[in-house]
C-alpha cells in the first residue's frame, strides 16, 4: 500500500494552542464560514468573493457536514469564547494540480484562511503552528507544502515564519504561484502543546 494514500492526513480531532482551539466545524460556524467566502480582502488572492446567495444555497443543501467531515480540516476558534476565526487545512495536493516537490504528487498541503479581524495578530502562525506539530507526531515524516499567489506577501511572509522553503513558481488560476515546502518533521515540539 502506498505510503501517502495509507496515511492521508492528520486524524486528530482537537487541537489546542495557548490561545486556539482548532476543531472540526459545527452549525455555529455557518456564518463566520459564509463570511470567508463572500469577502472580498480574504479571497482578495482567491479569486474573488463567491456570491453569498451561492455560498448559502451550498451549505443548505450540503449543511455543515461538507466541511466538518473531512480529515485534516479544522476551525480555528478561540479557546475562552469559541469564537470562529478562521479555517485551517492539512490535506493532500491533487496530483492533476501544478506545483509539487515528489514525482508522485498529493504531498500534505498546508492552507488557511482566516476572518480579516483576525488578521496581524499572529492566530494564523499558532494555528498552523499548532497542528503542524500534531502532525509531525501522528504522521510519518514528509514534505509539506504551501502554495500561495506570488503577490499574497501577507502568506508568503507567514509561510517563511513557519519555515517553509520556497521552491519556486508557475502559473495557475491566471496568476503566478509561489511553491514552498517543509519537512513535516521539523515542526515537531520538543514539550507538548498546551
Amino acid at each position: 500500500m502506498d505510503l501517502m494514500n495509507a496515511l492521508p492526513t492528520l486524524s486528530a480531532t482537537e487541537i489546542t494552542t495557548d490561545r486556539l482551539r482548532l476543531r472540526k466545524a459545527h452549525d455555529a460556524d455557518i456564518d463566520g464560514l459564509i463570511e470567508l467566502q463572500t469577502d472580498p480582502q480574504v479571497r482578495a488572492h482567491l479569486g474573488g468573493p463567491r456570491p453569498r446567495s451561492v455560498v448559502e444555497q451550498y451549505f443548505d443543501g450540503n449543511g455543515i457536514s461538507a466541511i466538518a467531515g473531512k480529515p485534516g480540516t479544522y476551525v480555528i476558534a478561540d479557546k475562552e469564547t469559541d469564537r470562529f476565526i478562521g479555517t485551517l487545512v492539512l490535506d493532500r495536493r491533487s496530483a492533476d494540480l501544478p506545483g509539487h516537490v515528489t514525482k508522485e504528487g498529493r504531498e500534505l498541503e498546508l492552507t488557511y484562511l482566516l476572518r480579516r479581524g483576525s488578521w496581524g495578530t499572529g492566530l494564523a502562525f499558532e494555528a498552523a503552528t499548532g497542528m503542524l506539530r500534531a502532525a509531525a507526531s501522528e504522521l510519518p515524516d514528509q514534505p509539506v507544502l504551501v502554495v500561495t499567489r506570488t503577490a499574497n506577501e501577507r502568506s508568503l511572509k507567514l509561510a517563511t515564519r513557519l519555515g517553509f522553503q520556497r521552491m519556486g513558481t508557475f502559473e495557475a488560476h491566471d496568476a503566478e504561484q509561489t511553491l514552498a515546502v517543509a519537512d513535516l518533521h521539523s515542526f515537531k515540539a520538543r514539550s507538548p502543546i498546551s
